[in-house]
């Protein structure tokens, strides 16, 4: 069920696109319908135009409940969606056939690349993540500190992505303003050790999501 509703967030421009034409077939079908019945001079054609409106009155109804729906699962329900959902455990592939092999007594290299330990997107005393710092390796559950605070303020989120991929993951979110404070949790364990971005997310009071705080850390539980 979560990816029915990551892809209604997903795709909400469109659908409120969608909606809004169909609203207004349904207010252009209502406004014909209720000229018909107010012109109307027999009574079984002020019975028939009177049904057209109703019939249009419901159709507009189903187009509101269906915005407002939309608005729900993008807005509350996608946000509050755990992240271990999105991650899925790859087979493996018993009969493929290795690439290639090493030389006997080749020794593999062990070196680890370092972690990326910039940041992208923060502002101190707006939006900002202290806790955990760029590059930092973390593993177990995580608590994120940081500042959610802006003029506006709607709500946040806190979201993850595979280093090198755009496949973000809602972990959590939150209501209130937090400045130097802890915004949230996040449990690593059912993660792939790794790097991974981590971004602190702010909508405002009227939908528009903010340039996000972008951190890169990497995951190595045992």
């Amino acid at each position: 069920m979560s990816v029915i509703y990551r892809s209604l967030a997903a795709y909400s421009p469109l659908i409120y696109i969608l909606l809004a034409i169909a609203a207004l077939y349904a207010f252009r079908w209502m406004w014909k319908a209720w000229r018909e019945w107010r012109d109307a001079v027999y009574s079984l054609e002020r019975e028939f135009a009177l049904n057209r409106l109703r019939g249009a009155t419901a159709f507009g109804f189903l187009i509101l409940i269906l915005f407002f729906a939309e608005f729900y699962v993008a807005a509350l329900i996608v946000p509050s969606l755990p992240a271990a959902d999105a991650f899925v455990t790859p087979t493996l592939d018993l009969l493929a056939t290795p690439a290639g092999t090493l030389p006997p007594g080749t020794a593999l290299p062990l070196e680890t690349p370092a972690v990326q330990s910039g940041m992208s997107g923060c502002e101190k005393d707006k939006i900002m993540l202290t806790s955990p710092k760029p590059g930092e390796v973390i593993k177990g559950t995580v608590t994120l500190t940081g500042t959610a605070n802006v003029p506006n303020f709607g709500f946040y989120k806190y979201e993850i992505a595979p280093v090198g991929t755009d496949l973000w993951t809602t972990i959590a979110a939150g209501s209130k303003p937090v400045k130097d404070g802890e915004l949230g949790q996040w449990d690593t364990t059912a993660l792939t050790n790794g790097d991974y971005f981590l971004q602190l997310v702010i909508i405002d009071n009227i939908g528009k999501t903010l340039e996000p705080c972008v951190i890169a850390v990497r995951v190595a539980n045992q």
